[in-house]
């Protein structure tokens, strides 16, 4: 990773699109890249996400990805995961073995937490096989595009 990247703020939406609401950071990632300044740096994360830890390392992030935790579909949480802990209660979903707070557990225990991590979780309604999201989840995505846009430019992810 080159110093240039170190600097760039990133944007990871994580999920699966082809499991309904499981692909709503996806989506929001895809509909906030047109509308961000080109130093910003997005990554859609399908994969493992314990390779995160190697990708974020010293860099200041946000991170959209599903929840599963019982709230109102469309709900959506924000947490400035890098200094405050995870509410209890709310679980982001997964479909890979190792979920997003087991790997922000693990990067504080290895050193490894970006220097900023923004997360925005999007309460889903239907984690069905299939494409398209519930129409919770879609109206909310807007909301959450905003919200990383005003994170962005009012310079709480600084490049």
């Amino acid at each position: 990773m080159t110093s240039a990247s170190l600097m760039r703020p990133l944007l990871i939406g994580i999920g699966n699109p082809y499991r309904r609401d499981d692909g709503a950071g996806i989506v929001a990632v895809r509909r906030a890249r047109s509308q961000l300044p080109p130093h910003v740096e997005v990554l859609e994360w399908m994969g493992d996400l314990v390779t995160l830890l190697d990708v974020w390392q010293n860099r200041h992030c946000i991170v959209v990805d599903a929840l599963k935790s019982g709230g109102d579909p469309g709900e959506v949480l924000r947490v400035e995961a890098h200094h405050e802990p995870l509410p209890t209660g709310r679980r982001f979903f997964s479909t890979h073995t190792v979920g997003l707070e087991e790997v922000i557990a693990l990067a504080r225990v290895l050193n490894k937490l970006p220097s900023e991590l923004v997360l925005y979780g999007l309460e889903g309604d239907d984690f069905g096989e299939g494409e398209g999201l519930s129409l919770a989840v879609e109206k909310a995505i807007e909301d959450v595009v905003r919200y990383i846009l005003q994170d962005i430019l009012r310079g709480e992810i600084d490049a």
